[in-house]
């Protein structure tokens, strides 16, 4: 056995004795309510679909009008052969439907954070970060090479200890949040955030989670509380959530937009968003400016789901957004939970460290507008049943 496969096998059988093994499902088919798995249909809670639009026939047509205009792929960066009049058009979309000046449209939300992190901030810079932000914006900050400082989730007054101590004239601060964390389903404190910052710092906003969910008209965790360019100058949203495609995009100033386009690196060298997905998302983003039906439906089905929850005394985090923890602890109980409840017929991941934090793992259930009041009501009953059967849980 050469050297690298001794190293691999050795962690490989770590991973695993830890229950930290990862796999993938093979689904035969799959939507946003359902999917099947071996034959099984089962009921579907993973998605970040949330307002079930990736399966709307209004998008499946979209697309393939779209890919009948532009073709199927994005040709070369956006600043060589990519840039096409629909690309315009979205980001014209996006920057009035955020409050903002500009925007810019990226291949993936990870991408966006990286692009835009290692952009701005340099060596002598500090990205102050909540801790449970997406490794995205973690990952974001390592490869700026700023300094980084975590603050503890949510905990404002942490965060102000550490602005207060960044304060340098030769430097720059950035403070990075989700706007909606994808774990906790719960939202970040952007007015004291910014009630602390006063302008000292950049305040950057990820809102992947939130946008098309939350906020007056679905416009998100910023722009739906209005705040505004001068308090959250960055605002990065996504595509493959609520807007059910692909591909992410960042708004602020004119001249923000302008200084990515010259020096992001992750935007010049990489082929840009298909002309055909641009089009589905610009159409998507109409049905959810003109349309509440779907939004409307999802916020009755998380209303039925925290009253049948609540009368279950199941351990969830507080959350009133689609992301619903039901909190397991360990890597085992959760992974036994998953597998009790795709013998009942649905399809719940577990979710372990590192994804969360350790000895924090859960169930992350997520529901969408495709879903039906009764799929919440046997949901409710099974995860009843797998409480009141694991005897370290709250008591049913």
């Amino acid at each position: 056995m050469s050297h690298l496969s001794k190293f691999i096998k050795e962690r490989l059988n770590l991973l695993n004795a830890s229950s930290k093994a990862r796999s993938r499902a093979l689904l035969e088919t799959q939507s946003t309510r359902y999917v099947t798995k071996q034959g099984r249909r089962l009921l579907n809670f993973c998605s970040n679909d949330y307002l079930g639009l990736a399966w709307h026939p209004h998008a499946i047509s979209a697309l393939a009008e779209g890919a009948k205009l532009y073709g199927v792929g994005g040709t070369a960066s956006q600043l060589v052969s990519g840039h096409k009049p629909i690309h315009h058009l979205l980001e014209e979309n996006l920057a009035e439907f955020t409050e903002r000046e500009a925007a810019l449209v990226f291949p993936s939300g990870y991408m966006a954070n990286l692009g835009v992190l290692s952009a701005l901030l340099r060596r002598q810079d500090t990205l102050i970060a909540d801790r449970l932000n997406h490794a995205s914006l973690h990952d974001a900050g390592l490869l700026a090479r700023s300094k980084m400082l975590r603050y503890r989730h949510a905990d404002t007054q942490h965060c102000a200890t550490l602005l207060s101590e960044t304060q340098n004239e030769h430097a720059h601060t950035i403070i990075a949040t989700d706007g909606l964390f994808s774990m906790d389903g719960d939202l970040a404190p952007l007015s004291s955030l910014i009630q602390i910052n006063q302008q000292r710092a950049w305040l950057l906003v990820d809102d992947a989670h939130g946008l098309g969910v939350i906020g007056a008209a679905g416009k998100g965790s910023v722009a739906g509380y209005h705040f505004t360019q001068t308090q959250v100058p960055i605002l990065i949203g996504t595509f493959g959530k609520a807007l059910g495609g692909a591909g992410a995009f960042v708004a602020g100033s004119r001249d923000l937009i302008d200084y990515l386009i010259q020096i992001c690196r992750p935007y010049i060298y990489t082929t840009a968003l298909p002309g055909a997905m641009a089009y589905t998302v610009h159409q998507n983003l109409k049905l959810l400016q003109t349309q509440s039906s779907h939004r409307e439906k999802l916020i009755g089905l998380i209303k039925l789901f925290r009253t049948l929850a609540t009368e279950a005394q199941l351990p969830l985090l507080t959350s009133h957004t689609p992301i619903q923890p039901l909190m397991l602890y360990s890597d085992a109980n959760a992974l036994q939970a998953q597998a009790q409840l795709e013998k009942s017929g649905f399809w719940i991941k577990a979710i372990r460290a590192p994804s969360v934090p350790a000895n924090t793992a859960r169930l992350r259930i997520t529901l969408t507008a495709a879903h039906e009041p009764e799929d919440i009501t046997r949901l409710l009953e099974a995860l009843a049943n797998i409480c009141c059967q694991n005897t370290s849980l709250e008591p049913c």
